[in-house]
């Protein structure tokens, strides 16, 4: 059982937690609004971004969604010349994702500004800070 003092402490880390997402994603959600895009958007650039030639599965399993989930904002995404999908070279069934020209400017700008946001807060805070805040993102993500 989590002792009260305990209890309130971990309730202060997932507002915390809350509030560092909302400024962390509050620039990207302003330049993807103005482009009729959300979240989902920039997920789905940022991975196709670190990862060429992806296929639909890949990004499917990656992100952990549905078919039904991936299917209209990457529809969109590429009816936007956002992304173009290539068939595979090996199997021509199999789509390969990539960012196109415009794609890639846009995901630039969208990680930019955080990478930016990230480089500030681990400077204020130290390597430590950062190595130990890096610990528990991978214990979270891993739960």
């Amino acid at each position: 059982m989590v002792d009260l003092k305990r209890q309130g402490d971990l309730h202060d880390a997932i507002e915390l937690m809350y509030f560092a997402y909302r400024g962390f994603t509050d620039r990207p959600d302003r330049i993807l609004e103005r482009r009729g895009l959300g979240r989902t958007h920039h997920r789905i650039l940022y991975f196709i971004g670190r990862r060429p030639d992806i296929s639909v599965r890949g990004l499917l399993e990656l992100l952990a969604v549905s078919k039904q989930a991936l299917n209209a904002p990457l529809r969109q995404l590429m009816e936007m010349h956002l992304v173009a999908a290539v068939a595979g070279a090996q199997d021509r069934r199999v789509k390969n994702l990539r960012l196109t020209a415009e794609g890639e400017r846009l995901e630039a700008e969208l990680s930019g500004a955080q990478t930016r946001h990230l480089q500030a807060a681990f400077e204020a805070a130290g390597g430590e800070a950062e190595a130990g805040w890096r610990r528990v993102m991978q214990a979270l993500a891993g739960a």
